[in-house]
């Protein structure tokens, strides 16, 4: 279940005897490497507590339509807007009634209305409610709409009764459920990223730098990972963890930077330039920490331009598919149109860094994917889904 690694899952608890296996079914999500969040009915407070839940899971249980204090009595469309996938567990009968029918009048069914996404239900209930026409009838409905079915199974349930109807067990519906992030689109495609920021030393505690805190870069080298892709991540100085399973090379400099890429970038099928290199380095650099003179007069700290690492690679001979970043305050597109054209790049991924709920150091990112051939808005959202949106767009004209 390594497509789980990463993910952000929300587990929908609904009012069934079943409900008990839910705090496994979280268990091993965490164990796979997902964020889980849990969204709890008020029959489902009657089989397992959010307490329970909450340690589990290590977040805040939901279960309140109409919470003060859940992003400004937004919650459901936060929980929408965070989850990757929904996995409902148990689904009772009553719930899936509820989903078909498209009623919004509770948290779990509002949040599931507002998600654009993978939804799961793993159905729980007896087997004569199984097995009732109206139940099936409503099933079918929403696997027309997309959604996973996990089960259920046969045996003997808490009612006496056997037959179809009980819940599959945590583990048999996490190997189904994960099948929902199988994606392969860039599968045995190399891909070399940059991401974060270079500092060029100005004496032993100084530098200069661009900001960046290497997020968009890390996401999507895991959405490449996800994708099936062999993935090489050069990075700056950033505070977040590395990516698992890929090649992580850590630089500081923008020569190094450079020398990294243009050792790595050999066979390369994609090279993703998300840096904030450094335009400029000092020409000199002390060795020792300059102090002030006491005069108050300035000083003059002479630059030199560093080596163009995007343009370098576009100008290859064997050259991979370039992508770049266009980072702009104002006149977003035409600016990263000129960015497009004067580097030779085969797509460029513009962005308004001027805006602060998608630029630096924020979760979420809009951006302009340009082509020579078209214009395409990837509208705002996580970091992680836009970049799951850029890899699968790079991945179709590959």
């Amino acid at each position: 279940m390594d497509s789980l690694t990463n993910k952000n899952v929300l587990l929908g608890v609904t009012g069934g005897i079943a409900a008990y296996k839910s705090a496994e079914i979280v268990r091993h999500l965490k164990k796979s490497g997902s964020s889980v969040r849990v969204v709890m009915t008020k029959s489902a407070e009657e089989f397992i507590t959010p307490l329970t839940l909450q340690a589990l899971s290590g977040n805040r249980v939901s279960s309140e339509l109409l919470d003060a204090e859940a992003e400004a009595a937004m919650g459901h469309i936060e929980l929408a807007k965070w989850a990757d996938a929904i996995l409902i567990a148990p689904a009772t009968a009553n719930t899936i009634a509820r989903l078909s029918s498209g009623r919004g009048d509770d948290l779990l069914s509002t949040v599931t209305l507002a998600f654009d996404g993978p939804v799961s239900l793993a159905p729980a209930m007896n087997q004569a409610m199984w097995r009732d026409e109206r139940t099936q009838e409503n099933l079918d409905r929403l696997i027309q709409k997309g959604y996973e079915v996990c089960g259920p199974g046969s045996g003997e349930q808490a009612c006496g009764d056997i037959g179809l109807g009980r819940m599959l067990e945590p583990l048999e519906i996490l190997q189904i459920f994960s099948n929902s992030f199988t994606k392969g689109k860039m599968s045995g495609k190399r891909v070399l990223i940059t991401a974060g920021p270079t500092q060029e030393p100005i004496d032993p505690v100084r530098f200069i730098t661009n900001r960046s805190s290497g997020k968009m870069g890390y996401n999507l080298a895991e959405a490449a990972i996800e994708s099936g892709a062999r993935v090489t991540l050069i990075s700056g100085p950033v505070d977040i963890p590395k990516p698992s399973n890929c090649n992580f090379v850590s630089v500081e400099t923008a020569q190094e930077m450079y020398d990294a890429v243009m050792h790595h970038v050999k066979e390369k099928d994609v090279y993703i330039g998300t840096a904030a290199v450094s335009d400029y380095k000092p020409v000199n650099t002390s060795n020792l920490k300059i102090k002030k003179d006491g005069s108050g007069k300035p000083i003059t700290l002479e630059l030199e331009e560093n080596k163009d690492i995007l343009k370098s690679v576009s100008e290859l001979q064997d050259k991979p598919y370039v992508v770049g970043f266009a980072a702009e305050t104002d006149n977003l597109l035409v600016n990263a149109d000129k960015k497009l054209k004067g580097k030779n790049l085969d797509l460029i991924v513009a962005n308004d860094v001027s805006d602060k709920e998608i630029g630096f150091n924020s979760e979420q990112n809009e951006v302009t994917l340009i082509t020579l051939k078209e214009k395409t808005l990837i509208e705002r959202q996580s970091k992680k889904k836009v970049s799951r949106q850029i890899i699968d767009f790079i991945s179709d004209q590959i």
